[in-house]
């Protein structure tokens, strides 16, 4: 069995709480030690629980598996080591577990998208983890609560990364559970707050080799590195500097070659053609072509005509298309030249990436690229959203760079959970 590093003081603090809490929280930084606190209070809690049946879940099964059954070599897995094997109950997934007071089966279930509360109906809990808590959906919290009510010892965990303060976790959740708290000293409600400084597993090169890849003035370190609940406002690549990043367009020994494309017939189309030399990638050179502006709209054949333009006599490893593309990707496969790769559109993830290799100085922008320049110059947050989400506005290049970053670099970020 792999061993735990050493708890914090806070983090025993907050292990000490669990027993007479039922609702149990730690939020905070990434690699704070959130999973490793909540897993190990959760298997403490199922070896001498009454109850049969206990609920471990996710945005997905997958996150569910990954951060509670894995969690680092410290979850479920490493803890019931010997003593427990994957099955199926009433036709879902589940691990069975024998401990100390009998057989337990631990369902696995994902609560990301409307509908999945349906999933967990019909059964009774006797305590549930559910990771990633703000980034399920509110139904799916609210049936967890509800397929606890009838426990003994009833027991639940929520582990999460900081949003925006207008964030409905924030507003329709924890505050109702904190008012009680403050009114009833053993109402039962838990609250740790933890950073990666808590975090006695990684060491002082690894804590400064994760901080160094994170722009101070944004809000990304101040999530996940500082772990405080912070609105994402103004411009969003507030780390690019023209004066480093932007670079003159001239030869270079490039020996690897991508294109990335956001695709639009109204909107506006960007494509960027990238090419490797020493290690770092180059915006070598771009198509962005606007409907409004050109006052005229081109069809599929006619982008794919740029397309092979743009890539001129070179061997482009793949085109790096919008998902959402369904009929250009078929006209590029129809085309015969190019190998297609279907974008990852996780946005917010994407632009932390890209945010994360211009700080390392791993991509820059051939002046040639005047499109991609101006909107780096504008691309900004919408304030007026309660959760974070980009202006619908001077994005198309910022797209297509965020989907070549994805497809190319990650998941070579520093890892976090």
């Amino acid at each position: 069995m792999n061993q735990i590093a050493p708890f914090t003081v806070k983090q025993r603090e907050y292990l000490s709480c669990v027993p007479p809490a039922w609702f149990n929280v730690a939020e905070g930084g990434k690699r704070g030690g959130k999973n490793v606190l909540n897993t190990l209070a959760f298997c403490l809690t199922v070896e001498g629980h009454t109850s049969r049946i206990h609920l471990i879940a996710g945005v997905s099964t997958a996150t569910a598996r990954l951060n509670i059954l894995d969690c680092d070599g410290y979850g479920l897995l490493n803890y019931f080591e010997g003593r427990c094997r994957a099955g199926q109950y009433q036709n879902r997934d589940c691990l069975y577990i024998s401990t100390l007071t009998g057989e337990k089966i631990i369902l696995v279930s994902g609560g990301g998208k409307a509908g999945d509360e349906k999933l967990i109906k019909g059964n009774t809990y006797g305590c549930a983890y559910v990771t990633e808590a703000n980034e399920c959906a509110p139904d799916f919290l609210r049936e967890v609560f509800d397929r606890t009510l009838s426990s003994k010892d009833r027991k639940i965990f929520h582990d999460l990364n900081p949003k925006a303060p207008g964030h409905w976790y924030y507003t329709d959740i924890l505050p109702f559970h904190e008012k009680k708290q403050a009114k009833n000293l053993h109402y039962g409600y838990n609250y740790g707050h933890f950073t990666i400084a808590d975090n006695m597993s990684v060491s002082d090169e690894q804590l400064k080799e994760a901080i160094g890849t994170y722009d101070p003035d944004t809000v990304w370190y101040r999530r996940d590195i500082l772990g405080l609940r912070e609105q994402a406002e103004g411009l969003i690549y507030t780390c690019f500097n023209p004066a480093l990043h932007k670079v003159p367009t001239k030869e270079r020994a490039y020996d690897k070659y991508y294109i990335s494309c956001d695709y639009g017939t109204v909107n506006p189309f960007s494509c960027g053609l990238w090419g490797r030399c020493g290690g770092k990638w180059y915006r070598m050179a771009e198509y962005y072509f606007d409907s409004r502006r050109e006052k005229r709209q081109q069809t599929d054949a006619e982008y794919y005509e740029q397309l092979v333009t743009l890539a001129g006599s070179r061997r482009i490893a793949a085109v790096i298309v919008d998902p959402s593309a369904a009929s250009f990707i078929e006209t590029i496969r129809r085309g015969g030249r190019f190998r297609v790769e279907a974008a990852n559109n996780d946005v917010l993830d994407g632009i932390r990436d890209v945010s994360t290799q211009l700080r390392q100085e791993n991509i820059f922008i051939n002046d040639c690229c005047t499109d991609c320049i101006r909107e780096f110059g504008l691309y900004r947050w919408d304030e007026k959203s309660p959760v974070d989400k980009p202006m619908k506005a001077d994005d198309h290049a910022m797209d297509d760079v965020r989907y070549f970053v994805r497809a190319v670099f990650a998941p070579s970020r520093f890892s976090f959970k």
